[in-house]
């Protein structure tokens, strides 16, 4: 799938986000830390090195490796907090166009509305003559 296939099938918020994320590598950083730290394998991967850390590393783990799960603690949420900010700008961008296109398309279906009704006054105007709209009233 090319380029233009991509914009044909998003959203031009969501291609513009995309275009600007791949452009800045902080983000992309972000974005990769934070996709792996909400994965099973980070789970995996801290379950099986916090249990090697407590029977092979020290003989008491417990003060140095609770500074260790907070300090990963305050970056992940840091990560965690940065994607939302992201979220919330993105979804907000996304709501702005949508109400701008929205409105576009409001004002293009009350001008078509008034063009029809305009034209049906006309074609009516036309087509029934005058003597026939007094024909339901009572002959004197």
């Amino acid at each position: 799938m090319n380029a233009t296939e991509d914009e044909a099938r998003h959203h031009p918020v969501v291609v513009a986000h995309r275009t600007s994320q791949a452009a800045d590598v902080q983000l992309r950083v972000a974005d990769a830390i934070t996709k792996f730290a909400g994965s099973m394998p980070f789970v995996y991967l801290h379950a099986i090195g916090f249990a090697l850390w407590m029977l092979f590393v020290e003989a008491n783990p417990w003060p140095m490796l609770t500074l260790v799960v907070s300090l990963e603690a305050i970056f992940l949420s840091t990560f965690v907090m940065i994607g939302q900010n992201r979220q919330a700008a993105f979804q907000q961008a996304k709501a702005d166009h949508d109400f701008v296109e929205q409105e576009l398309e409001l004002k293009t279906n009350t001008e078509l509305t008034r063009a029809i009704h305009a034209m049906t006054t006309e074609l009516h105007r036309r087509l029934v003559p005058e003597s026939d709209s007094g024909r339901g009233s009572c002959a004197q």
